[in-house]
């Protein structure tokens, strides 16, 4: 590959990756997505009778700060008050696996966000 190539590339990527940080909704779903990994990470270390990454349990707690965080508890009171409650789970969950606790319910934690994962998409798909 020539540099000028190169140079294209990495333009394209950078201004992708701006737009996708100017989207709320996008941020949000990355975000999930990247919950989603880590608990999936922490489960097959698990199960391979691992230790957890640090790395994983790291960005599944600051995936958790950022998604509550993001909640807009005056606009959606119920359903912002909802998903706290299950962000929360899913940090106490993460937060057992920190301790290595052995009963961190990290297999529901996936699938909660798992669920919310896949209701965000189709409101994106319905958005447009």
């Amino acid at each position: 590959m020539n540099v000028a190539l190169a140079r294209t590339q990495y333009r394209k990527a950078e201004s992708t990756a701006a737009a996708e940080q100017d989207n709320p909704h996008r941020i949000i779903e990355v975000t999930l997505r990247e919950l989603e990994r880590s608990v999936q990470v922490l489960i097959a270390a698990r199960a391979a009778g691992r230790s957890y990454p640090d790395d994983h349990l790291n960005r599944g707690l600051t995936a958790v700060y950022i998604l509550q965080s993001s909640l807009d508890f005056e606009a959606g009171a119920e359903i912002a008050t909802s998903l706290f409650q299950v962000y929360e789970f899913v940090r106490i969950q993460v937060l057992k696996a920190f301790r290595r606790e052995p009963d961190a319910q990290l297999d529901d934690a996936l699938l909660a966000v798992t669920e919310i994962l896949s209701a965000w998409r189709e409101i994106r798909d319905q958005v447009g």
